[in-house]
């Protein structure tokens, strides 16, 4: 199977090329690839010719995006649809990576994916509007719902928070978000094995159990054995620019009900990361 990826030289881009290993697969990073223009996606495609595209391109900045609208909507909204299209031309499915942030957190239980969708920032409108652009303009697609993502490369929580704590010793993270935190080590391979499945659709894929940000952060420390004074704070008092969804919780309801392998406890897969990034 040919398989292109875009955006791979982000943290899960380049768990996706490990991933597709066995496959002929191809990344394409920023420096390769600018989503956001139409002409060099329908040429990538065309020139590589893939089975499969997973389209992890994305402006993830959340806050930047709350600023930088026109950026956030040409790369996460035009550039899906760009791809899509492209897709379209050239007879390929693909997988496109979505995220939490297109609900509004206030259920009191997971989301499913048969859940309305509400997001209430910028990345998540434009990251929803993607959603939206890949479903109408090619059948063939898997949409992929994660949420708080972690890997070996790239930035992420996990690393802010060790490199955080060892400069600092006192750190004050909120308690009042609640999300399911997942490592592309995983994320990826679950990927692949729901691309082979010709089951089109959307599905939710996250590590099992869930925990808040302090919770998260508390759990790091103690896995890393960094001595760090940890205060819990609320999303309020924090004051990030975009606004957060208290529950961000995804049911992964589908892979469950079609028989997809589940993702392993996220506190397991963290002490995996903190291993790799670690060294130890």
């Amino acid at each position: 199977m040919r398989v292109l990826v875009t955006g791979a030289g982000g943290q899960l881009g380049h768990d996706l090329l490990a991933a597709f290993s066995d496959d002929e697969v191809v990344g394409l990073g920023h420096g390769e690839l600018d989503v956001a223009r139409e002409p060099a996606v329908v040429a990538a495609v065309r020139d590589h010719a893939p089975d499969l595209v997973v389209h992890a391109a994305a402006f993830t900045k959340v806050d930047a995006c709350e600023e930088e609208t026109d950026t956030a909507w040409r790369v996460n909204a035009l550039g899906s649809w760009w791809v899509a299209r492209a897709c379209a031309l050239a007879g390929a499915p693909m997988v496109y990576v979505s995220t939490d942030y297109v609900f509004d957190g206030r259920a009191d239980r997971p989301y499913t994916e048969f859940d309305a969708t509400n997001p209430q920032s910028v990345y998540g409108r434009t990251k929803e509007a993607g959603e939206q652009l890949v479903r109408r303009t090619l059948p063939a697609h898997y949409i992929v719902r994660t949420s708080w993502v972690q890997g070996a490369t790239g930035g992420n929580f996990v690393k802010t928070m060790l490199r955080l704590g060892r400069e600092r010793g006192r750190l004050s993270v909120v308690d009042d978000q609640t999300g399911s935190p997942t490592f592309t080590f995983d994320l990826a391979p679950a990927i692949r094995r729901l691309a082979v499945t010709g089951r089109f659709g959307t599905y939710h894929l996250t590590n099992s159990g869930s925990c808040t940000w302090f919770r998260f952060a508390r759990a790091i420390f103690d896995t890393a054995g960094v001595e760090v004074e940890l205060h819990p704070t609320d999303t309020a008092t924090f004051g990030a620019p975009a606004p957060r969804p208290a529950n961000s919780v995804l049911d992964n309801l589908m892979a469950r009900l079609t028989g997809l392998e589940p993702l392993p406890p996220w506190d397991a897969s963290l002490k995996r990361l903190i291993a790799e990034v670690d060294g130890s």
